[in-house]
Parts: C-alpha cells; sequence; structure tokens
C-alpha cells in the first residue's frame, strides 16, 4: 500500500491545544461537519477523541439525549408527512411483531394472552370469572 497518497501527519494527544480543539468542536456543532469527518479531516486517530472535547468543552447539552436533532417548527410539512409515515410504518410493523408474538405463545403454550370477545359482550368481563 502507498502511503503517499494520503499526506495526512498521525498525531499524537499533546499535539492538541485548546485553540485546536476548539475550533474542531464548533465545525462539529455549528453542522458544518460530523465528529467522524472532523476526525478524517485533521488526522485524529483516535475513535472517540472528538466526541469527549465536544462533551468536555461543547456548548450542547449532553445530559439528555435529544432524538430528534431538527426542531419541529423548522420541520416543512412535507418533511413532516414523511417522517409521520415513517413513524406510521414502523408502529404497524411493531404492532405486527406483537400480534404474531401472542399468536405463537397462544399456539405452543396454551395461553389466552389476547381476550377473545364475543360481539354480545357488554361490560367487557368474561362470564366465567368469577
Amino acid at each position: 500500500m502507498n502511503y503517499s497518497e494520503n499526506p495526512r501527519k498521525k498525531r499524537t494527544q499533546r499535539d492538541y491545544n485548546l485553540g485546536f480543539k476548539l475550533a474542531v468542536i464548533s465545525q462539529v456543532e455549528k453542522g458544518e461537519m460530523t465528529y467522524k469527518q472532523a476526525q478524517k479531516a485533521y488526522g485524529i486517530q483516535g475513535r472517540s477523541t472528538v466526541l469527549v472535547w465536544l462533551r468536555k468543552h461543547g456548548t450542547l447539552d449532553w445530559s439528555k439525549p435529544k432524538l430528534q436533532v431538527m426542531p419541529k417548527s423548522k420541520e416543512t410539512p412535507a418533511q413532516k408527512i414523511k417522517r409521520l409515515e415513517r413513524e406510521l410504518s414502523d408502529e404497524k410493523l411493531k404492532n405486527k411483531v406483537l400480534n404474531t408474538m401472542i399468536d405463537i405463545s397462544d399456539q405452543q403454550y396454551g395461553t389466552s394472552i389476547r381476550k377473545k370477545c364475543s360481539p354480545n359482550q357488554s361490560n367487557g368481563f368474561d362470564s366465567n370469572m368469577g
């Protein structure tokens, strides 16, 4: 393998001064690049080095992980529809998996997890329950 094609210099931890760390953190927090892109661009070898810097010196609140980076108010109607369709699809799949698990349990173990209600039951209780 020819390493002359990749002129990036290997660095050690002591090479990273605070100004360099803050500059990298700023680019990542602004969304100009991901932490992995920053690692590659600046020749940072440690897989979690940039993440450690972000937690230590960054301005983001790492105590509560965010489920969605983009605020809902900035979401366009088309993006919202697409997101909701994805969520609906995920929930349908989850429902199908759970129903299949109940069916398998009922068949293999003789359980009756799913209540079989007849249409004439109005109170919602089985007549043989006590």
